[in-house]
């Protein structure tokens, strides 16, 4: 088989070659600018101070629920025990139980409850302990919420937001550990967002929130604690980030990498090795918003670098990685020097076992391999 059609193989293959030895886990982040081990907690000169991801979620939340009497929040262990990841912290006490709402462990039926208050009139967001057990309730996420609108001949509207984590999480093998993000990015009447940083996730959140229809929120369980700077912009409570505009986060000429979520950092870190070994400026997309995608950034990028590869956590068959690659080939195959590729998750339930699901998942290492043989340095 050509190497062409085999990602996953490709992959396990670089990262035994590229690890000595099996670390305690997947590094998502190493000492920078955008992961910091001591925290800010008061603003500096110009404003910016340090949130981590769930205090970024947790102030969207309680941002629009004060603003909207109609919005409320419901799911398992949101209200007494603050939220399974205690995203929800706080928020019972401030606005009650008629508004901070405890599910029994029924996906179906507090899903089909949420769907039903959307189209009541009411603004639902319905947290998922992890979007795994979503399946549970995927024909009201499908067939109830994303398709109402156009059944409907575009006069009921289904205000209800998605939300809870997704892909990678250490230690919690096949059913907890799925990225999501293509399969529901291929539901005609959803948008899909998937936050990296806590601006991300701040104003994904509430512009899925304030959106009329639909709008599924892929968080990332690993990186709730993880710190990053907030703006004095996006600290005030009109802050919101448009769907479909994607962020370039590091300038670059020489190749272009796009990913999303908590791989966007994992390509930060292995941009900084590369310049540094190679001399190299990589240029990292986060894309943020799944569907719709932004096009254009990823286009434009392609225009100034000549070379592409996208990496995601998720698995290579119809993936993120083939959609981006399928766009870049539409679009742009005449700025290409080289073929674009992809780094995927590896095409396998994944593994309880530590060592195996190290080689299950992209690492720095790993895409910094790729990167170089890409650019033939």
């Amino acid at each position: 088989m050509s190497r062409y059609l085999r990602p996953a193989t490709r992959l396990a293959a670089s990262a035994r070659l590229a690890t000595a030895a099996p670390r305690a886990l997947p590094r998502f982040a190493s000492p920078s600018s955008f992961a910091l081990s001591q925290r800010r907690t008061f603003a500096d000169a110009k404003g910016v101070k340090e949130y981590t991801v769930r205090e970024a979620l947790n102030e969207a939340l309680a941002e629009e629920l004060e603003q909207n009497e109609k919005v409320f929040i419901l799911g398992e262990e949101v209200a007494q025990y603050n939220g399974a990841y205690k995203v929800t912290k706080g928020l019972l006490d401030r606005f009650g139980d008629k508004r901070v709402i405890d599910t029994p462990i029924t996906e179906s039926g507090f899903c089909g409850l949420a769907v039903g208050a959307a189209l009541s009139g009411l603004v639902p967001i319905c947290e998922f302990m992890t979007f795994n057990f979503a399946m549970q309730a995927i024909d009201q996420v499908v067939n109830s919420a994303a398709k109402t609108l156009y059944m409907s001949g575009g006069i009921q509207p289904c205000n209800i937001t998605f939300r809870g984590p997704n892909g990678f999480a250490a230690g919690v093998a096949a059913q907890h550990s799925q990225d999501y993000s293509a399969w529901y990015g291929s539901i005609p009447g959803l948008k899909v967002v998937s936050p990296w940083s806590a601006e991300d996730a701040k104003g994904l959140l509430k512009a899925a929130i304030r959106d009329p229809n639909p709008v599924v929120v892929l968080e990332n369980e690993l990186m709730y604690g993880v710190s990053f700077p907030m703006s004095e912009a996006a600290q005030k409570d009109d802050f919101v980030i448009p769907f479909g505009k994607a962020k370039v986060e590091r300038q670059g000429k020489d190749l272009t990498l796009v990913s999303l979520s908590r791989t966007v950092g994992q390509c930060m870190v292995a941009a900084e090795a590369l310049k540094k070994k190679y001399g190299v400026e990589v240029e990292v997309i986060n894309l943020r918003s799944v569907k719709p995608l932004d096009v254009e950034t990823i286009i434009k990028s392609v225009k100034k670098t000549g070379r592409l590869i996208s990496v995601e956590s998720g698995f290579p068959f119809a993936g993120m990685g083939a959609e981006i690659l399928a766009t870049t080939m539409e679009y742009g195959f005449d700025y290409l020097d080289a073929p674009a590729q992809r780094i995927t998750g590896a095409e396998v339930p994944t593994p309880y076992a530590q060592g195996l699901e190290t080689l299950s998942f992209p690492t720095e290492q790993v895409i910094e391999n790729y990167a170089a043989k890409l650019l033939r340095v």
